[in-house]
């Protein structure tokens, strides 16, 4: 059924929330985007169409802070949290499910705004002339914790509506969407967030561009969250202040973080984990220098290093949030993850790039 409104969505309010979520599903993980019937959506009405897109998590080894001052950041894909967005036509009006906010669009919180932007955004760029919509959202990424919730959510919704509308949607438009959503979400946004939601492989990003990453051997990873919220504004706002006040002591460290993105990068091209992980550990250390860590961060790094990991650091912002932790092998990853919620974690993930 094709029905007709005015074309003209409005704008999301600003917050500096950090992302959505949602009770836990699990998806197909190939599939980005599709038609679905109204039978199958639960609608129960056969005129009304349906479709689905779906996005996954972010984790940085490289980059965090520096990024801000045109240094490349190295960034990985982590395809076992995701984001799922279901977006059917309606008879009038917006209505959201998610585990935020469930109702009109009009009363939806501060929180809410940046999926709003996303749906909006996306919804203009289709020229979208459905009589309403109905957005689903479900999402096993956490919100506020460094992992790209926010962008994933963007992404997944952009898909979902130009899948909806029969609409090409190519890489750029659905950076574009993101990034909409994402100064509602931060104020500003480097980027790099959204190109990683977006990509099946591990990317390096430089002002704006990015390109594929070469992975020399397989490499397994461990999540973990300190529980508490990341607090990616403030943390990059006081290393800002610091930068001003003490920039002979800021400038050699934000150096440092860039040339170490580029080591890195090396690094997992030949499949060196001896070195990676060494060079994780050291980013660590000067992020922490940069005054972006605490001691929920530095317990779980502490606890990773006396489980023998090939490296840790904080990923993303820091002031809370998650670590990401290199393991020897998938048997160790396990080890490790066991070590990390006697140390404190709240919740562990494991993912694993593969070489390619």
């Amino acid at each position: 059924m094709t029905t007709e409104v005015d074309g003209s969505y409005p704008a999301a309010r600003h917050t500096h929330e950090d992302g959505l979520a949602s009770a836990p599903i699990r998806p197909d993980a190939d599939e980005q985007s599709g038609i679905i019937g109204a039978e199958q959506s639960g609608i129960g009405m056969a005129e009304e169409r349906a479709a689905v897109g779906t996005s996954h998590a972010k984790a940085i080894l490289f980059g965090e802070h520096a990024v801000v001052y045109g240094a490349p950041a190295v960034a990985i894909p982590l395809h076992a949290l995701t984001a799922t967005a279901q977006v059917t036509e309606r008879p009038a009006g917006t209505h959201i499910h998610s585990a935020l906010f469930r109702g009109q669009a009009d009363d939806a919180p501060a929180r809410v705004q940046p999926l709003l932007e996303a749906l909006y955004s996306a919804l203009r760029r289709t020229g979208h002339a459905g009589q309403g919509v109905d957005l689903r959202l479900d999402s096993t990424i956490p919100y506020e914790r460094g992992l790209g919730s926010s962008a994933a959510v963007a992404v997944a919704v952009a898909r979902a509506v130009a899948a909806l509308e029969h609409h090409e949607f190519d890489a750029e438009d659905i950076h574009a969407v993101a990034m909409d959503a994402e100064k509602i979400a931060h104020g500003k946004s480097s980027g790099l967030d959204p190109r990683t939601v977006a990509s099946a492989v591990p990317i390096r990003f430089l002002g704006g561009q990015v390109s594929p990453v070469s992975v020399g051997s397989r490499l397994d990873f461990v999540l973990a969250d300190t529980g508490r919220a990341g607090a990616t504004g403030k943390a990059v706002s006081a290393v800002r202040r610091r930068l001003e006040a003490e920039p002979d002591v800021v400038t050699p460290l934000i150096d440092r973080l860039a040339e170490l993105a580029e080591i890195g990068t090396s690094c997992m091209a030949s499949g060196d984990r001896e070195a990676l992980g060494a060079h994780m550990c050291e980013v660590h250390r000067h992020l922490a220098e940069l005054g972006v860590s605490d001691l929920t961060l530095e317990r779980l790094v502490d606890a990773a290093d006396r489980a023998g990991a090939m490296g840790a650091k904080l990923t993303g912002g820091g002031r809370g949030g998650c670590v990401i932790v290199l393991a020897r092998n998938e048997e160790h990853a396990e080890h490790v993850e066991v070590d990390l919620r006697r140390a404190g974690a709240t919740r562990t993930w494991r993912t694993a790039v593969e070489a390619a």
